[in-house]
């Protein structure tokens, strides 16, 4: 038999986990039999020691297996799926998701709501009137087979350990440990039942990893479990000192992500976008490299192919498509408000976590799982770092369905710098294969 102080002895001695421990732990933990208190003894003591690769993907796979499983073998070809670490303006998802499945590549997304700035990829969705992530999973897997892409709510009971143990960890101050972060991550996208997976770890202000070491040291955490798990994996490192592109907000996003389908959206977005892309196509064998996958996704991009697969995700999911010529179909907030530069110079500064928050006191965002989400507010950027702006130049559009946006207007005032040290940083920092 297992005993749990035996297991948090080891860790803290250093001492390697076998998988029979881990997975006899995490058992004991979702069952209710091992209390929180050892637990987060067990989080504290890998915050300082770590684990090593073997121990991260035994902890992954355990948790992967504590609820459902999603089964998607009846779907046709390689599933690519593609995760986020998160970010202020990051509507990627709705970009990249149709521009690999116009290449013919299926895309089954499960997908979560937001906590935060902004919703996650099913509220942006859900501001499309009609649009329905409900379904069964036999209707999701065929419309994946028809269509080549779908988007649903993730089950009730999917990763119930990583439920339990990121509750505890966020009042542990156990958060921040690569381990703990990797295992959460690919623990849910393991059991959502892609056969790869794409990686967007970002790194900057605006990101939950702060340095470039970190965000490197996840990632290569991530993929090393994917393929210890046999998953093909691949990651890239992005940018998130500033919003990415200049939307944020949910129907703001979504009109910003089919401008980007249309071959018109901010340089940032579409470039990300199609990295992302080259990266699933490749993983799924549609091309022999991510610089061909590359090139393929700006083609369809440029031939209207990816744009046309958007409108039939949307209309095959219940949406009313015609929003794609007609925007006002999405609503629009009562007042736009401009928040305008208090002096000339260079913007050098985007403070992408103070931004999120000032399209959050808004209504974009959740602070708790029961807010409700308003899915018309939010911000539009019209200045980025390294522009030249004149004193009282429109630098943001606030979009509110309130009159009052001081709040907003103090966290911008704070967000922002005109004038300082403009520091020049790639988009996207590296691609990582192990």
């Amino acid at each position: 038999m297992v005993r749990m102080v035996d297991l948090i002895h080891k860790k803290q001695t250093k001492q390697a986990l076998t998988a029979s421990e881990i997975e006899a732990m995490i058992k004991g933990y979702t069952q209710g039999t091992i209390p929180d208190y050892q637990m987060a003894a067990f989080n504290m003591a890998v915050y300082f020691n770590g684990m090593n690769e073997e121990e991260v993907t035994q902890l992954t796979l355990a948790m992967a297996q504590s609820g459902d499983q999603i089964d998607l073998s009846a779907i046709e070809g390689i599933k690519v799926d593609k995760h986020s670490t998160g970010g202020v303006g990051d509507t990627t998802t709705l970009v990249v998701a149709p521009l690999v499945a116009s290449c013919g590549v299926p895309v089954a997304k499960m997908s979560g709501r937001g906590l935060g700035h902004t919703g996650g990829t099913l509220d942006k969705l859900e501001s499309i009137p009609g649009f329905s992530i409900e379904m069964s999973q036999d209707q999701f897997i065929d419309l994946v087979n028809q269509h080549h892409l779908a988007v649903a709510g993730q089950t009730g009971n999917l990763t119930p350990a990583d439920k339990k143990l990121y509750a505890l960890r966020d009042v542990t101050a156990t958060v921040q440990s690569i381990p703990l972060i990797a295992s959460s991550i690919m623990s849910k996208k393991i059991a959502a039942g892609s056969d790869a997976i794409v990686l967007d770890v970002k790194v900057g202000r605006g990101a939950f990893m702060k340095t470039l070491d970190q965000a490197e040291q996840l990632a290569h955490t991530m993929v090393q479990i994917g393929h210890l798990a046999k998953r093909k994996t691949l990651a890239v490192i992005s940018n998130m000192d500033q919003p990415l592109g200049f939307a944020v907000g949910n129907a703001l996003e979504v009109i910003e992500a089919v401008e980007t389908l249309k071959n018109q959206g901010p340089k940032d977005l579409t470039e990300l976008s199609v990295t992302l892309a080259g990266q699933m196509l490749f993983l799924a064998g549609a091309v022999d490299s991510v610089d061909q996958g590359m090139t393929k996704a700006l083609e369809q991009l440029e031939n209207g192919q990816a744009l046309k697969q958007f409108k039939d995700f949307i209309e095959a999911q219940g949406g009313d498509a015609h929003f794609i010529e007609d925007y006002s179909l999405l609503g629009q907030a009562s007042y736009q408000i401009p928040y305008r530069a208090k002096k000339s110079g260079q913007l050098s500064h985007w403070e992408a976590d103070l931004v999120g928050e000032a399209a959050m006191v808004l209504g974009a965002g959740r602070a708790t799982k029961e807010d409700q989400i308003d899915p018309q507010v939010g911000l539009i950027l019209k200045a980025k770092v390294g522009d030249w702006v004149q004193e009282g130049d429109e630098i943001v559009t606030i979009y509110s369905n309130h009159e009052d946006v001081s709040e907003a207007v103090n966290r911008l005032d704070q967000a922002l710098e005109i004038g300082g040290f403009v520091e020049e940083r790639p988009l996207i920092y590296e691609l990582i294969e192990d």
